[in-house]
C-alpha cells in the first residue's frame, strides 16, 4: 500500500497542514447546519443505524472528498476524525439528554 497522506509526505509543511486542518473544522460546522438538531447520546452509542454514527460516516466521506478537490491534499484518518469533533463541540445542532452520564455537565 502506498502512502499517499499529506501530512506522512510532507510532516514539515506544518502551515499548509493547519491551514486544511481549520477549514475541515469550518466545513463540518457549515455541513452540521443542514441537518436538523442531532441527539449526541443514546441508548446504545455503538448503533451504527443512529443519527450521529450515520452522519459522522457520511461527512467523513465528502469531507476526504472535498479536500482533494479543493486542497488537492489527502488528509489522515485522524485528521478528518479531530476535525470533526472539534466541530461537534463548536456547533450548536447536538443534544445531549440530561442522564448522559457526564459527571463534569451541570445542567441549567
Amino acid at each position: 500500500m502506498a502512502i499517499r497522506y499529506d501530512l506522512w509526505l510532507d510532516p514539515d509543511n506544518v502551515a499548509r497542514h493547519r491551514a486544511v486542518e481549520a477549514d475541515l473544522i469550518r466545513y463540518f460546522v457549515e455541513r452540521f447546519a443542514d441537518y436538523p438538531h442531532i441527539r449526541l447520546f443514546g441508548a446504545d452509542p455503538y448503533d451504527y443505524d443512529a443519527p450521529f454514527n450515520r452522519l459522522y460516516d457520511v461527512l467523513m466521506a465528502r469531507a476526504a472528498d472535498y479536500c482533494e478537490r479543493e486542497w488537492r491534499y489527502a488528509p489522515t484518518p485522524d485528521q478528518l476524525n479531530r476535525a470533526f469533533f472539534l466541530a461537534v463541540g463548536q456547533s450548536n445542532k447536538f443534544l445531549r439528554d440530561p442522564d448522559d452520564g457526564d459527571p463534569h455537565r451541570s445542567d441549567p
